[in-house]
C-alpha cells in the first residue's frame, strides 16, 4: 500500500514500474475502486508500467476531505465547467499532481465510466502530461432530461441506502450480476460491497450530481473535439449503462482521420469490460500503444 497526499488528502496509488514506456493510467468510475484494474494491470505488467489509484472520496482515498484545498485548472473555468470540488475539472486536477510527485508523464490515461470523462477533461487541461486516452465503458454528449433524472434518482437512493443494505447476504450476489452481461465470481460482489460502504457520501452524491447536469454532458464533445492527443472509445456490446450509440455519438466528434477507427466494441460485454473480458482489454491496450508507437517512428 502506497499513499501520497494530493492538495491536503491523502491518495491511495499502486504502481508496477518497468522500462518500457510510456506508463498507463488507470481511473475507476463511480462507487468503484483501483481494486477493478488489476486483471488487466496483470496481464500487462511487468511490461508496462501501470499506476491505478483511487479517486478522492472513494477506495482508500476517502480520509482527510475536510482539508482539502479545492480547485480546478484555469481551461476548466474558462470553458464553463464545474468549479464543484467534485466536478470533473477538480479530479483532472488531483490527477495532474498525481502525477507531478511520481514524476510520471507524458501517460497514456485509461478511464472506466466515470473515470472516462475525468481522462478526458485530463487530456484537455494538461495536454503536456497525455499522450492518448482510452475510455472503456464511457461516452456520452447528449442529454435526456428524464433518463438522467431517473439515473441521479436511483444514484441518491444507493448512496442513502447502501449501509442498511449490507444486512441482505444476497447483496454480494445481487452485486455479481449488476451492470454486467454475465455474472462475476463471488468475489467481485464482496468488493463492489465494500467499495460502496467506503466510499464517502460527499463525494459520490458530488460526483454524481455534478457530472450529469445538462451543462457538463454537452462540454463533453467540445472537449473532444479539441483534444489533440489519440482518443479511443473501448464499448462493451452488451452495456446497458453506456449504450453503444452514446459512445459513437461522443467519438462522432473526434478529428477524422482516414482509416481510423476510434470506437472499439467487444462482444459478450457489459458495463464493467476490465473484469468481464481483461484479457480483451489488455490486448486492445497493447495493440494501441504499439500503434502508438509504430506511428511516432514513422
Amino acid at each position: 500500500m502506497a499513499t501520497t497526499t494530493v492538495f491536503g488528502v491523502p491518495h491511495y496509488y499502486q504502481l508496477t514500474a518497468a522500462r518500457e514506456a510510456p506508463p498507463l493510467v488507470f481511473i475507476h468510475g463511480w462507487l468503484l475502486s483501483h481494486r477493478y484494474w488489476q486483471p488487466v494491470i496483470d496481464r500487462l505488467a511487468p511490461a508496462h508500467t501501470c499506476l491505478a489509484y483511487d479517486l478522492r472520496g472513494f477506495g482508500e482515498s476517502r480520509y482527510g476531505l475536510d482539508q482539502y484545498r479545492p480547485g480546478v485548472p484555469a481551461e476548466a473555468a474558462a470553458l464553463g465547467a464545474s468549479t464543484s470540488p467534485y466536478g470533473l475539472g477538480a479530479y483532472a486536477r488531483d490527477l495532474a499532481a498525481l502525477l507531478e510527485q511520481l514524476n510520471l508523464g507524458p501517460v497514456w490515461l485509461v478511464g472506466h465510466s466515470l473515470g472516462g470523462s475525468i481522462a478526458l477533461w485530463m487530456a484537455y487541461c494538461y495536454p503536456q502530461q497525455v499522450q492518448g486516452v482510452v475510455c472503456l465503458n464511457a461516452g456520452g454528449g447528449i442529454y435526456l432530461e428524464r433518463e438522467f433524472q431517473q439515473f441521479r434518482q436511483a444514484g441518491q437512493y444507493i448512496v442513502g441506502w447502501r449501509r442498511s443494505w449490507l444486512r441482505y447476504t444476497l447483496l454480494p450476489l445481487l452485486l455479481t450480476r449488476m451492470m454486467v452481461h454475465r455474472p462475476l465470481d463471488y468475489g467481485w460482489g464482496r468488493d463492489r460491497c465494500l467499495d460502496m460502504l467506503q466510499a464517502d457520501a460527499a463525494a459520490a452524491l458530488g460526483t454524481l450530481l455534478e457530472s450529469t447536469t445538462e451543462a457538463e454532458v454537452h462540454l463533453l464533445p467540445r472537449l473532444v473535439a479539441a483534444l489533440q492527443s489519440p482518443v479511443y472509445f473501448v464499448a462493451g456490446r452488451q452495456d446497458q449503462v453506456m449504450n453503444l450509440r452514446y459512445v459513437q455519438h461522443l467519438a462522432g466528434y473526434l478529428p477524422v482521420r482516414p482509416g481510423h477507427s476510434p470506437v472499439i466494441e467487444i462482444e459478450d460485454c457489459g458495463h464493467l469490460a476490465m473484469v468481464e473480458q481483461p484479457q480483451v482489454v489488455a490486448k486492445v491496450l497493447q495493440d494501441l500503444l504499439h500503434a502508438a508507437s509504430v506511428l511516432s517512428l514513422a
